[in-house]
């Protein structure tokens, strides 16, 4: 599995669950079998479909040229990303970290505020 596949599966889970939705909700919606996103989110589909990604990009209300990106495609325009203040701020850190802090990031977001509940 390689760390981009890694990354679009978090992206995907990240956004499933910014939407509160299940993977059996997602089926209903899209027509894609649960299964099938599952192994989209854990990174074991090597190819997946721009139709596939646009389905999803449309549902989960993320930019589909980033879900594009992240599958590998080539995107016409597409540059390096530059570093953020965070990057920054921690200098390099090895894939383990790089995917910790994604994990993380991914808790925070998912969090429900005080307030919000």
């Amino acid at each position: 599995m390689t760390r981009a596949l890694t990354q679009l599966g978090s992206y995907l889970s990240a956004g499933r669950k910014r939407k509160e939705l299940s993977l059996r909700a997602v089926e209903q919606e899209t027509g894609l079998s649960n299964a099938y996103l599952s192994q989209l989110e854990t990174g074991k589909i090597a190819e997946p479909s721009p139709k596939v990604l646009h389905k999803l990009a449309e549902l989960y209300r993320v930019p589909y040229r980033t879900l594009l990106e992240l599958a590998g495609y080539p995107v016409p325009g597409a540059s390096k990303p530059r570093a953020s203040g965070v990057a920054t701020r921690l200098g390099r850190v090895s894939a383990a970290e790089e995917e910790e802090l994604v994990r993380y990031l991914e808790f925070l977001r998912t969090r429900k505020e005080p307030g919000n509940r």
